[in-house]
């Protein structure tokens, strides 16, 4: 769906207050607001899904962004969902005059999307098309949940959050412990989930049935360092490959850039699967033995939950590095690790390449950090949220703890 055009089907606005006979009440009617990244429409997917299993006539409707992948993951899913033509920020002249025209836009789409769909709560998940939605339900009179999905918040949603009906945070928030009223765990969605046993997921992947597997993944976008850190050890390090197999979720490549990444394995006579995008991570997941990720919330969440003992490279170019506090729980834990994405694929090479084979190395480590993951509960919220939006229950996350901000972390691995 373009971000050009502003139209709503008719099954997705929301009915009249009152309607058939008996003047029945109108079906629920929430907005979701959040994207740019799989990082934010994934855990909105899982919050849906739970809204549809509670309530099926209650209607859910995304504002996402203009990103086509947005767009790419809500029809896979089957999402209704209306393109929000924000801009991102930027200091760059004409990236900021971009951006100002974008939030005349985004202002039109927003109190069109509140006034066809009338909303009974907008749930924000960040990204910069939520600060539009968020003012226009203040402007209609809509209660707002601000969800915030990563351990340091971003500019969206510390901005979001002095406008929001109520703050949550999926994950504690070391450096603001009093941004939110509760820590209730990420949203996931069940198709994050390994669906079968390691076999089956092998399988369903045309890999071999017993060897391991190296997962390496950028998540949604992708990421480019990791892809060439891969072309590395596949050229020097093969024989520490003899045993393995890998599986190489590479994200949306230039042109060749699959069959790049196709060549470096065979080459170095890997056995290797090359796939641009997964939606089922769950399969995924399911297939790993060993994992190497970018450490968005919803990444750790999925590694954890999936018990698949992770390498985490944070995505390199936040000043905040606020992805390297969202793994630091299951590092401290002892069922990850932490690595610096140096960019470079020869300094990487000697880093993160260097964790890399010597967990590969290492089954009884393996396998210890499999059971500190085991013992953490699955952190998902998403009924938690769906319950909340739909009937007012009360979350039942812990409290931030106020003074030792560690301690809040530890305390939200108890969660169910």
């Amino acid at each position: 769906m373009s971000g050009a055009a502003f139209e709503l089907s008719p099954s997705m606005r929301a009915a009249p207050e009152a309607s058939g006979r008996g003047g029945a009440p109108r079906p629920r009617s929430i907005v979701l607001a959040g994207g740019g990244t799989g990082g934010h429409i994934s855990p909105g997917l899982a919050i849906a899904e739970r809204i549809g299993a509670a309530d099926p006539s209650a209607r859910v409707v995304f504002a996402c962004s203009t990103r086509e992948v947005d767009a790419n993951m809500l029809r896979e899913a089957a999402a209704r969902f209306i393109p929000i033509r924000a801009e991102p920020l930027s200091l760059n002249p004409r990236r900021l005059l971009r951006c100002l025209l974008g939030l005349v836009r985004a202002r039109r789409d927003a109190d069109r999307l509140l006034r066809e769909c009338r909303p009974d709560w907008v749930v924000s998940l960040g990204g910069y098309v939520t600060p539009p939605v968020v003012a226009a339900a203040r402007r209609a009179g809509v209660p707002v949940l601000l969800v915030n999905l990563d351990a340091t918040p971003g500019k969206a949603n510390r901005l979001v959050a002095r406008r929001a009906t109520k703050v949550v945070s999926a994950v504690p928030v070391p450096s603001m412990p009093r941004f939110a009223s509760a820590v209730i765990g990420m949203p996931l969605r069940r198709i994050a989930m390994a669906p079968a046993s390691t076999e089956l997921c092998r399988a369903e992947l045309g890999l071999d049935l017993h060897a391991p597997v190296l997962l390496i993944t950028g998540a949604s976008q992708g990421a480019q360092s990791l892809n060439d850190l891969a072309c590395e050890l596949a050229r020097s390090h093969s024989a520490a490959f003899a045993d393995w197999q890998v599986l190489h979720l590479c994200g949306p490549s230039p042109a060749g850039g699959v069959t790049r990444y196709e060549r470096a394995w065979r080459e170095a006579g890997i056995r290797a699967a090359v796939i641009p995008f997964l939606h089922r991570m769950g399969v995924a997941w399911g297939a790993a033995e060993l994992a190497v990720s970018r450490a968005g919330a919803s990444s750790v969440a999925e590694a954890q939950c999936n018990q698949v003992p992770t390498i985490f490279a944070p995505y390199p170019y936040h000043k905040d590095q606020h992805q390297r506090e969202n793994a630091l729980p299951l590092v401290e834990a002892g069922g990850a690790l932490v690595e610096t994405d140096q960019i470079d694929p020869q300094q990487n090479l000697a880093g993160l390449g260097a964790r890399i084979l010597e967990l590969m190395a290492a089954p009884d480590r393996r396998a210890q950090m499999r059971r500190v993951l085991a013992a953490l509960p699955p952190p998902s919220s998403a009924e938690q949220i769906a319950d909340f939006v739909l009937r007012g229950s009360e979350f039942r996350g812990s409290v931030p703890d106020r003074g030792n901000p560690r301690r809040a972390m530890l305390a939200s691995w108890t969660l169910s």
